[in-house]
């Protein structure tokens, strides 16, 4: 498996299970200790995810910027993608 269809495979992975959490949430059947622990996962799963999002927004300006001919560098992300 390349990089990116691991990293496309993590986050969809946490997509699924952040949509669990908020299934598991929302019915209200949790003890406050469950809920806490779910709670923060999901803020946990959440920044992953806005993390790959903004990288995969900037690989998508970066390239329609180079088709439009500008000369940019590539950028670094702290995770190295």
């Amino acid at each position: 498996m390349s990089k990116k269809q691991a990293e496309s495979a993590q986050f969809e992975d946490n997509i699924r299970e952040l949509t669990e959490i908020v299934r598991q949430l929302e019915q209200g059947e949790l003890s406050l200790e469950q809920a806490l622990a779910f709670f923060e996962r999901g803020v946990v799963l959440s920044r992953l995810s806005q993390q790959q999002l903004q990288a995969a927004e900037q690989k998508v300006q970066l390239l329609v910027q180079q088709a439009q001919g500008e000369q940019l560098v590539p950028f670094q992300t702290d995770s190295g993608v």
